[in-house]
């Protein structure tokens, strides 16, 4: 499991750090997979970040998307559930 940000890979450290992360955060600062996977963005401030989802992976080839999220505080459950279901759908 990873996380995708736009931020700098200093920044992501950081803040894996401070958040006491349980998977490693991967940078695309340069917006090179954002812009090829067409990933959901907002601009705030200057900075072109990422809204949040969720990418199934099996093998390279993306299997599910988990988008848009909401409520955030219950995306990860949804998640699991989905995991735990057989993954339907994959």
């Amino acid at each position: 499991m990873f996380g995708l940000s736009t931020q700098t890979t200093d920044y992501q450290h950081e803040a894996a750090e401070r958040l006491n992360l349980p998977f490693a955060l991967l940078s695309d600062e340069h917006l090179q997979l954002t812009d090829a996977l067409r990933l959901p963005v907002f601009t705030t401030a200057g900075m072109t970040l990422l809204k949040r989802f969720t990418l199934v992976i099996d093998d390279g080839v993306v299997t599910h998307v988990f988008y848009p999220v909401f409520p955030p505080d219950q995306s990860a459950a949804e998640v699991i559930a989905w995991l735990h279901e057989g993954r339907s759908g994959a």
